[in-house]
């Protein structure tokens, strides 16, 4: 498996994928020489000239390259393209003259592939694929959610508003600084279109903001059930989902800091948080209304579902043996109490 592109979520595909019994990373191509081009390197992945041109940069640097990225691509058997927002639809030809089947990022537009991927609702859909699109951190977020919702109760409409993190802790060029933005002002934001192109079918209403804050997103739902239910019975199926964690009240996980913080103290690299994080207190139901809230970590909450999409490419697993490698192999799934975050058996079923 080849990376396109090791920034935030290229390096983290890449590390997961080292970490899985059945994958190898060949390399990882970066444009320039910055400190990931050399961390890269020093975790011994062989490097690749994005842009060929600029291969001597590489060796004023101090970086041997193996090649340019088409070397990458040809030896490759599958490449994961982690590159920003529509440079990986330039680079769809690339792939495809070397015939190497190839996944995308969720900032590219749907048709930059054959499927929209999230690995609980739709791996089927991307086995033996050439081209996957594993859908933005804000639409896996929502899609972990609606499946299990929509096969235990039904869903009429889901309405969302997300509160979303202004950039990544690197992205200092982002905003709004001093301000909460209507993103976009227009209705609905491009996140419920996104999420059909997992649940074509599914209503589903979106409103998003930005706000000065650079940790996680937060999803404020009304999901509209098409069966009765109990907030017991909802938060129990959330907690028998793997990239779930129902956080449990007491804790002092009152927010996206103390989450983050959590994480760190828990030793996730990176502080990753892979699982959607479910507040067990927000949890309510009226009639057919479930209501809650969750944070999502836009850094890494996509990386399990690169690992899987790779998989169904390469048609090497089906759906839960693929889940149960990555969930086990990164220690993927809470059971509730956060001094197990590091330690505990992950959660392997998603019934």
């Amino acid at each position: 498996m080849g990376v396109n592109g090791y920034g935030t979520i290229g390096k983290r595909v890449a590390d997961a994928v080292a970490a899985q019994p059945d994958m190898e990373v060949a390399g990882v191509a970066k444009t320039q020489p910055n400190f990931e081009a050399h961390t890269a390197v020093d975790l011994g992945y062989p490097m690749y000239a994005a842009i060929p041109e600029r291969a001597p940069l590489f060796a004023e640097a101090g970086i041997e390259t193996a090649g340019a990225v088409d070397e990458l691509v040809a030896d490759a058997d599958v490449m994961v393209d982690c590159t920003p927002s529509g440079i990986g639809a330039e680079n769809k030809t690339m792939y495809a003259s070397y015939d190497t089947p190839a996944t995308f990022q969720g900032g590219e537009d749907a048709t930059v592939a054959e499927t929209s991927f999230n690995a609980r609702a739709n791996y089927d859909d991307a086995r033996g694929a050439d081209t996957v699109r594993v859908v933005s951190c804000n639409t896996t977020g929502l899609s972990r959610l609606v499946a299990p919702l929509s096969e235990a109760y039904g869903v009429e409409t889901v309405r969302a508003t997300l509160v979303r993190r202004g950039g990544d802790p690197t992205q200092d060029s982002r905003g709004p600084i001093n301000d909460i933005l209507p993103d976009p002002i227009s209705i609905p934001s491009h996140h419920g279109p996104d999420v059909q192109t997992i649940f074509p079918d599914l209503s589903i209403e979106t409103m998003g903001l930005k706000v000065p804050a650079t940790l996680m997103h937060v999803h404020a739902l009304n999901v509209t059930l098409e069966s009765d239910v109990t907030a017991a019975h909802v938060r129990q199926l959330l907690e028998n989902q793997s990239r779930v964690y129902v956080i449990p009240e007491g804790f002092g996980l009152d927010g996206a800091g103390t989450l983050k913080d959590f994480a760190l103290d828990a030793g996730r690299p990176r502080g990753d948080i892979w699982e959607n994080c479910v507040w067990g207190e927000s949890i309510a139901v009226e009639g057919r209304d479930l209501y809650l809230f969750e944070a999502i970590h836009q850094e890494s909450d996509v990386i399990p579902e690169n690992v899987d999409a790779i998989r169904a490419i390469t048609d090497a697993a089906d759906a839960a043996e693929s889940i149960e490698r990555t969930n086990r192999t990164l220690g993927v799934g809470l059971a509730g109490d956060p001094t197990g975050f590091d330690s505990a058996e992950p959660v392997e079923a998603d019934d």
